[in-house]
C-alpha cells in the first residue's frame, strides 16, 4: 500500500457507504456528504456496513486512486457511526489499515527547542 506522506490530511467518513460505488461515486460523496474537495490530495477513508472492509480514495496529481482492503479473520476498529468525517494522524491511519485499534495510537508531541545545542 502506498502510505500517505506525513503532511497529508486523512479523513475517515464515519457513516458506512455503498461499496458498489467506484472512483466517481466516492468523489461525488466526498463533495456532497463531506463538503470537501476530492482533488486536493486529502486521503478519504470509507467503511462498508460490514466492518471488515475499507476503501481509500485520493488524488495523486494525475488521477483518482482507489484502494480496497478486506480483512480475512477480523474487522477494523471504526469510529462511532455519525454524519461527517473525522481526522486521523498518519500513525493512527497505519494502525487502522493494519487492522489494529487506532484509538491506542498516540503521536509523540515534542516541544520546539529554543536554541540549537
Amino acid at each position: 500500500m502506498l502510505m500517505p506522506s506525513q503532511g497529508v490530511r486523512i479523513l475517515v467518513a464515519t457513516k458506512p457507504v455503498d461499496f458498489r460505488k467506484g472512483h466517481d461515486g466516492l468523489a461525488a460523496l466526498v463533495q456532497s456528504a463531506l463538503a470537501e474537495d476530492p482533488f486536493t490530495g486529502t486521503v478519504f477513508v470509507f467503511r462498508a456496513k460490514r466492518a471488515d472492509r475499507m476503501k481509500i480514495l485520493f488524488w495523486d496529481g494525475s488521477g483518482l486512486v482507489m484502494a480496497y482492503k478486506r480483512l480475512e479473520e477480523s474487522s477494523f476498529t471504526w469510529p462511532a457511526i455519525s454524519d461527517g468525517a473525522m481526522t486521523l494522524k498518519r500513525a493512527q491511519f497505519e494502525a487502522l489499515f493494519a487492522g489494529l485499534d487506532w484509538r491506542r495510537v498516540r503521536s509523540l508531541e515534542a516541544r520546539r527547542p529554543a536554541v540549537a545545542e
